[in-house]
């Protein structure tokens, strides 16, 4: 064949500098782009997702055509596609008589076998190629993980610092530590108002694209009501500059706080973005360090928010390759509960529960330790089914793709990993969601209260955790603590949280998810 060469972009691969077209001249390649009903529905994802990744893919093929490529973009709505990447590159490969395709390596396992039997089933030469993007190549994780006994992310990071040269006085960490955790755990204050992320105006792009998917997808789980997320690269930059000078100062200290009606306090909120190829992390981390350097944001802030990037996404990645596909079965404490309704609805006396469920179905967000430490921490204690809980957290979260959002539930959330990546259960009780939210105080239950029916149901639901749990987790050293707490208290009141959270888990089965 003399004809082009075929480069396929996906939907989070929105880079002018992908590796897929770092060696190619427009005049000889075609770019293909790809709306497949196959990628919408394979689980239900947020309506707010699909929108945020169908507009920045359409305004993404007008930025690559200005710079002067060509784009053969196929629209969900087109009457030939055939709703599968396969089927969309084999019709294309025909229209174009394209000589070859190269792809950038996808971010998750099932599109990389899928890849994988293009080299079989196309008429061309498939060449698929690392995404140069992420800062540890695949090669360069294995290395490191290989022969450790733990793969702990501290030390990765530390590793990552060493690479990147981010916060480092030669070969020491600035202010003589790698990490001011300790410093970033600051609970909510009276008066707390964090500046208001910008709101993007949907253009005709946007308006089209929101239009689609409240008809198309209008059974799908979320709002779109504040749909609001930068679909462009000039908007994700704006995002990025306002991060930057108005959060950043504040958002170590108040990274773990959680305010009633607050979404995003001092937040990036840039996940989605970066997620997609909007912005280039370690740029993003450079701009970080000159807010330290230059005086206009504390170190303490500046190094939690470079750990994100560099240390927590870089480490996950490469953890959900070194671990899969095993990883999607994962069940080490042997947890079978079905998905409680209220997971998809917010309609439970739960109030953190309630408030976190909110904020992801209006923003397809929830920050952090909402994610971990309420919804997370509830499926932990719960012994939630961990398959149904990461496909949920793959679908409410606009910034959900499986190589981010699976090792974070199996390994971090639901300690399913047999403690692969995380060092203990990060189980809590109340106690953790009244020190750092405004929750307990807007609830039904009391949260000093541990067991009976008017108790925070996380309080007894921790001691049952532990108690279910126990030939798995006793020899667990970050447990020691609480499990001696266990042993000393007396027959009658280990039984008392043992009743109550089983009165409180028979409660659940009323209620099974009807959504997904």
């Amino acid at each position: 064949m003399t004809g082009p060469v075929l480069v396929p972009i996906l939907g989070d691969q929105l880079s002018p500098d992908i590796s897929s077209l770092a060696d190619r001249r427009p005049e000889d390649t075609v770019v293909l782009m790809m709306e497949v009903v196959e990628e919408t529905t394979y689980v239900r994802h947020h309506k707010a997702k699909i929108a945020l990744i169908l507009s920045a893919m359409r305004h993404f093929a007008e930025e690559l055509r200005e710079a002067g490529w060509m784009v053969d973009y196929v629209r969900l709505d087109a009457p030939e596609n055939t709703g599968s990447f396969t089927g969309e590159v084999a019709r294309a490969i025909t229209r174009h008589n394209a000589r070859g395709v190269q792809v950038t390596e996808p971010g998750e396992w099932r599109v990389r076998q899928a890849m994988e039997q293009w080299r079989t089933d196309l008429p061309v030469r498939v060449r698929i190629l690392p995404d140069t993007r992420f800062i540890c190549p695949l090669p360069d994780f294995f290395e490191w993980a290989a022969g450790r006994r733990e793969l702990r992310m501290e030390w990765f990071y530390r590793e990552m610092r060493r690479k990147t040269g981010l916060l480092m006085d030669g070969d020491k960490p600035v202010g003589g530590r790698w990490n001011f955790d300790a410093e970033n755990r600051g609970g909510p204050e009276a008066g707390l108002a964090p500046p208001g992320l910008p709101a993007f105006k949907a253009d005709d792009t946007t308006r089209e694209v929101l239009e689609m998917v409240s008809t198309r997808f209008a059974r799908h789980f979320g709002s779109l009501d504040k749909f609001a997320w930068p679909v462009t690269r000039a908007e994700a930059e704006q995002a990025r500059d306002a991060f930057l000078k108005d959060r950043l100062p504040l958002f170590g200290k108040y990274q773990d706080a959680m305010v009633s009606g607050q979404d995003f306090l001092f937040h990036a909120a840039l996940s989605p973005a970066i997620n997609i190829g909007l912005l280039d992390p370690l740029d993003l981390c450079q701009r970080a360090e000159t807010e330290w350097r230059e005086g206009r944001a504390p170190l303490e802030a500046v190094e939690g928010f470079i750990r994100q990037i560099i240390g927590w996404r870089e480490y996950i990645r490469g953890m959900y390759w070194l671990e899969m596909p095993g990883l999607a079965d994962a069940n080490g404490l042997d947890a079978h509960r079905p998905l409680p309704e209220f997971y998809w609805t917010g309609d439970t006396p739960m109030h953190c529960i309630a408030e976190c469920v909110r904020t992801t179905r209006d923003n397809a967000y929830a920050h952090h330790i909402q994610r971990l430490m309420v919804l997370g921490n509830f499926a932990l204690l719960a012994g939630l089914a961990p398959r149904e809980v990461a496909e949920w957290y793959l679908i409410v979260f606009a910034d959900a793709y499986e190589w981010v959002e699976l090792p974070n539930v199996a390994g971090m959330i639901l300690h399913a990993d047999k403690g692969r990546l995380a060092s203990k259960p990060y189980a809590a009780s109340g106690a953790y969601i009244d020190r750092m939210s405004d929750y307990c105080g807007k609830c039904t239950f009391n949260v000093k209260q541990k067991t009976g029916p008017a108790a925070c149901p996380f309080n007894a639901l921790y001691w049952h955790f532990l108690a279910r749990n126990e030939k798995r987790l006793a020899g667990y050293h970050r447990l020691a603590q609480p499990y001696a707490t266990w042993r000393r208290m007396s027959e009658e009141r280990r039984h008392e949280y043992i009743a109550s959270a089983e009165a409180f888990l028979d409660s659940l089965s009323d209620q099974p998810s009807t959504w997904g």
